[in-house]
């Protein structure tokens, strides 16, 4: 089965919408922009038309880093977080930053109650200990949602994530651990080669390393869940981590495009939509 991450995403993000909708006011989202290129646009143009689709406001708010020196870059992004706190129900930071910058520094500074992303130190460590509250990372969600799509069973099952990244292969491997799973982390694509065994044994793939076509059919065994939540460029083209055909060995495969990506956004704007009820209940 080859999983439509379009469809998916745009139902999750009609729920969402309905939700809103009950609200007294829009949820509004501001996006924190200090490094702005071709791909951080594409990237933020997709999210202001699925925030719309949730019923939510996007705005996207842009630091100038020019001439600004390296020990103060980092400052300048949280002041404006700071700022931002006082007037949006989330705050979403646009990762990468840039150079010279500190990445946790600044993810730390958005408020719990505000990170619909869950990149805080505070929101993450909720997460990871499993609290009933905890908010999930946006592609751990679209991860829970293909598998409960496929009826996956995962406890007990053999799983291997393939990168240890922040956003993708940390959260994906904590979570399902939690849920019961033996997981393997690949966490250096050298180690692939090295790593083939337990990748062949495996109930469960997930990939988020971003390396072309790394992983091909035979390493592979029949019926494996392939979950590519990995993307890279090769000539000209947005590709996965797994070779496409790789699909028909599998029980269940996402595609790269029109996979994991859409339904992790629509699942941010879930989490913001969670983030504003949650506000006005207070």
């Amino acid at each position: 089965m080859i999983i439509d991450g379009r469809k998916m995403a745009g139902e999750v993000l009609a729920r969402a919408k309905a939700r809103a909708e009950k609200l007294p006011h829009s949820p509004r989202v501001l996006a924190i922009v200090a490094n702005e290129t071709p791909v951080t646009k594409s990237y933020l143009a997709i999210k202001q038309k699925r925030a719309a689709d949730a019923g939510c406001m996007l705005e996207v708010r842009r630091v100038d880093m020019t001439g600004i020196q390296d020990m103060m870059r980092s400052h300048l992004i949280v002041d404006s977080i700071k700022k931002a706190a006082e007037e949006a129900n989330a705050i979403v930071v646009q990762l990468p930053l840039p150079a010279g910058v500190d990445t946790k520094t600044v993810c730390d500074a958005i408020p719990l109650e505000k990170d619909a992303d869950v990149l805080s130190s505070a929101a993450r460590k909720k997460f990871e200990s499993g609290d009933a509250d905890a908010l999930l990372p946006p592609v751990v969600g679209a991860v829970r949602k293909i598998l409960e799509f496929g009826n996956v069973e995962i406890a007990g099952k053999r799983a291997v994530v393939i990168g240890a990244g922040f956003l993708v292969g940390s959260p994906v491997a904590s979570w399902l651990m939690r849920q019961g799973a033996q997981v393997n982390v690949i966490a250096d694509p050298a180690e692939f080669a090295v790593a083939r065994v337990p990748l062949a044994t495996a109930d469960i793939v997930i990939s988020g390393v971003g390396s072309p076509h790394l992983i091909k059919p035979d390493m592979l065994k029949t019926g494996v869940v392939l979950i590519d939540a990995g993307t890279s460029e090769s000539n000209g083209a947005l590709v996965g981590d797994a070779d496409p055909s790789c699909a028909a060995k599998c029980s269940i495969f996402t595609p790269v495009p029109g996979g994991v990506g859409p339904l992790a956004v629509a699942c941010l704007f879930e989490n913001v939509v969670t983030l504003a009820e949650r506000a006005i209940g207070k």
